[in-house]
């Protein structure tokens, strides 16, 4: 009470109305800063439970960096050709991985905007068709591993066959080679097969005129002459209607066809016309796309793998030589119509089988 008498007697000598609460306020900070009365006390930080989840989640992130990194310097001591396979292996899905969220985003913007296929740029386009064709590579490995303790025996196939079963992001540098290679020889045994067809049909073509330049054209592919872009510019109109129209084919010849173009031919007659027709006008909005690009944005890794879709192993031509092999494709694909695409489906052959700097 004399405590509490002293402290108003003192408010109202220097003219201030002091409470106690403010006089207890300040005793309690004073108390806690160690200024008061008392020893100093520990002084204990309080996270809020956002922030202690989040130190916890970056803990356990370094902390795993840590194991990785002991882990993969583990591997490659002990188990050097393994780590390799598996250091691939690894890449590989974070590549596919990267892949997939790229199409996703594409689709969904085409899918916003109303954009169809035709309408992309060549970069969206060529990812989009290239990654489906990766997913129904994948397809058949999800298939084979859906049985119980399956996915034991797909791990031995893989490592086995590749070729077959993995895709280019699976595949080690000196596979990605030897594999275009192979491909490419397996396309190549049926070039004889389409030329002997093309001799075949010279008389069924109702043009004298016409006659006479397939002749020449077959004349000089067989004698190693790589043909002019007019050579076969000539012919575009025995290509659009019979008897070398894409719906007057015969089976035989779109099986030779299908392999040439790295497509199953084991497959009927109908299937194998609607898919040629599909890929190959696919490879036309590409190259409309490309054109309007221009072959000189596109880098060198973009340039050969055009080039390799398109028939030419270019895996083993110097990327000048890609270039221009490249822009005369598109020279004659932009000069095509839709009815006339049975020519750019034969140009595989006819421009890259004697095309310079290629492996004979």
């Amino acid at each position: 009470m004399a405590l509490s008498r002293a402290l108003w007697a003192r408010a109202a000598v220097w003219g201030s109305a002091v409470t106690p609460g403010l006089y207890v306020t300040r005793r309690l900070q004073l108390g806690r800063s160690g200024l008061a009365g008392g020893p100093p006390r520990s002084a204990k930080l309080h996270l809020s439970p956002r922030a202690e989840m989040k130190n916890l989640i970056s803990y356990v992130v370094t902390k795993t960096k840590v194991i990785n990194g002991k882990y993969h310097r583990f591997l490659g001591r002990h188990f050097p050709r393994f780590y390799v396979l598996y250091t691939i292996f690894m890449k590989g899905l974070q590549m596919l991985w990267a892949d997939a969220k790229k199409a996703r985003r594409i689709k969904t913007n085409m899918w916003k905007h109303n954009i169809k296929f035709h309408q992309l740029s060549y970069r969206e386009m060529e990812h989009l068709r290239q990654f489906r064709r990766d997913v129904t590579k994948c397809l058949f490995l999800g298939i084979i591993s859906i049985p119980p303790f399956a996915n034991y025996l797909v791990f031995l196939l893989m490592y086995l066959f590749p070729r077959q079963l993995l895709i280019r992001h699976f595949w080690t540098p000196k596979q990605q080679i030897d594999f275009l290679d192979i491909y490419h020889a397996l396309r190549k045994q049926s070039h004889p097969e389409i030329l002997y067809y093309l001799e075949r049909v010279i008389p069924l073509i109702s043009d004298a005129g016409l006659r006479w330049h397939m002749t020449e054209l077959c004349t000089k592919i067989q004698h190693g002459t790589h043909p002019a872009i007019h050579d076969i510019l000539a012919l575009r109109n025995c290509f659009s209607n019979y008897p070398l129209g894409m719906n007057q084919l015969h089976a035989w010849q779109m099986k030779a066809l299908s392999r040439a173009m790295l497509l199953t031919p084991y497959l009927p007659p109908l299937l194998l016309r609607h898919r040629l027709k599909t890929h190959t006008t696919v490879i036309h909005q590409l190259d409309k796309a490309l054109a309007k690009l221009g072959i000189g944005q596109l880098t060198a890794q973009e340039v050969k793998s055009a080039c390799y879709l398109r028939g030419l192993n270019s895996t083993h031509v110097a990327e000048e030589r890609c270039r221009t092999w490249l822009g005369e494709w598109l020279q004659i694909s932009c000069s095509l119509k839709e009815a006339e695409l049975s020519l750019l489906l034969h140009n595989v052959v006819l421009l890259s089988t004697n095309y310079i700097g290629t492996r004979r």
